[in-house]
């Protein structure tokens, strides 16, 4: 019956990379495909395993893992990475870099497929539980879903721990056992070893219980997105902003779950009731001539004109003064803005003079003449005319010859650097996708 299942999941899917960290749960996965694989033939099995660096033994697990694979004949990648626990723990951050690592090392044409069982739908649901979670978070996870542009299965998860373990013990297979899984100070270990025996021993069916109420979560999820898709397009436009005053109008519940799912759409974390009052709060309705801003994780939620942008936590590059060599035609800029090119495509400067010094900046002071304007003006009031938003203008690169501005590429040039009708440069911003 396992074989059949899973034979049900992969269909349509060829190529397999498998999560494998060699305990139970993943080692009953990777022998089940193997297995498989020795049945249908046309099954290209891969797997990957992440060292996370938190164990003593851990270098003893990898070992495991390639005997194990190379007994099985799967080829097997070892990732090694570092963990940045200050934000969200370890656990968090564990789970965040297997993820990134998976997504990493998966090939165009591979399904990325995971150990989750029943037993862990549990915890996860009692997990959003106790963070007062919605229907989004009390959904646990999909047997499908995405990572990326990739497919992500989780086969295994209408089976028990029990199930698993009675497969392993039938094909005398052998796994890790990691001790780390016995530190209840870890809430799902918690769960596992304090909560959910009790809850089971009471109501023997309490797992199989928790995975309807999730997959009814999913479905009311699935089923709101559906209803909203249509009001949300009507809502953003193509950089991502969200036109927040046609929200006025409507009940909070909706408001919140148009805002949910805007966020969603940005690939930000779901935020918390309280955090996403916050948002409507300071940042959509404050005043007319603020510049709102609220920090939620990594990103921030601004507002600009009629519009709220979820935006990615960048470094400053204010201080920054970079030389450009005329021989050269490209500069790289820094922090992932891109890079400057010297082409036939870009905005018209004049050519620098020979003795004149070409540099690049991301602050000016100062008011400035521009080439279709009369008269001089402070350049806040220039990027305010040019509809540029404040958190663009300190990382929009400026020219310089010297210490004149000429120009804020792709946007303006100034008196200065009015070009000659003959000689001339064109220059054009190419931005990091």
């Amino acid at each position: 019956m396992a074989m059949h299942a899973l034979a049900q999941h992969l269909a349509g899917h060829q190529h397999l990379l498998v999560g494998f960290s060699g305990g139970l749960d993943s080692t009953v996965l990777l022998h089940q495909l193997v297995t498989l694989r020795a049945q249908r033939g046309d099954l290209h099995l891969r797997a990957i395993h992440i060292h996370h660096g938190l164990n003593p033994l851990a270098d003893g697990w990898v070992e495991h893992c390639q005997q194990l694979c190379q007994r099985w004949q799967v080829e097997l990648v070892v990732v090694n990475v570092t963990l940045d626990s200050r934000e969200k723990g370890v656990e968090a951050a564990a789970r965040d870099a297997r993820y990134q690592a998976f997504s990493d090392h998966l090939r165009p044409a591979e399904c990325l497929l995971t150990a989750q069982h029943l037993d862990d739908q549990c915890e996860t649901f009692l997990l959003a539980l106790k963070r007062g979670s919605g229907p989004a978070g009390l959904a646990g996870m999909p047997v499908q879903s995405l990572l990326g542009t990739h497919t992500l299965l989780r086969p295994l998860l209408l089976q028990t721990r029990g199930q698993l373990e009675a497969w392993a013990v039938e094909h005398a297979l052998s796994w890790i056992e990691d001790d780390s899984n016995q530190d209840t100070r870890f809430d799902r270990n918690f769960l596992r070893q304090k909560v959910i025996p009790e809850l089971t021993s009471r109501w023997p069916h309490f797992a199989q219980s928790v995975a309807r109420s999730a997959t009814l979560c999913g479905e009311q999820e699935q089923l709101l997105d559906e209803l909203l898709a249509e009001s949300l397009g009507t809502l953003v436009d193509a950089a991502g902003g969200l036109a927040w005053a046609p929200l006025l109008a409507m009940s909070e519940v909706r408001r919140a779950a148009l805002l949910r799912r805007w966020i969603a759409s940005q690939g930000g974390l779901m935020p918390s009731k309280a955090s996403l009052q916050r948002l409507w709060q300071e940042v959509a309705c404050s005043r007319e001539d603020a510049e709102p801003r609220l920090r939620l994780g990594r990103f921030d939620v601004r507002r600009y004109r009629d519009r709220l942008y979820w935006l990615a936590l960048t470094e400053p590059v204010t201080d920054v003064i970079l030389r450009w060599p005329s021989g050269e035609a490209s500069l790289r800029l820094p922090d992932g803005l891109g890079h400057l090119l010297r082409d036939d495509a870009g905005i018209k400067i004049r050519a620098p003079l020979p003795e004149e010094i070409v540099s690049v900046r991301f602050q000016a002071q100062g008011k400035f003449h521009l080439t279709d304007r009369a008269g001089s003006r402070a350049l806040k009031k220039i990027w305010q005319e040019k509809g540029i938003p404040p958190w663009q203008r300190d990382r929009t690169p400026l020219l310089f010859y010297g210490e004149t501005l000429i120009a804020a590429v792709g946007v303006f040039v100034t008196r200065e650097g009015k070009p000659d009708e003959d000689v001339y440069w064109q220059v054009s911003w190419i931005k990091q996708a």
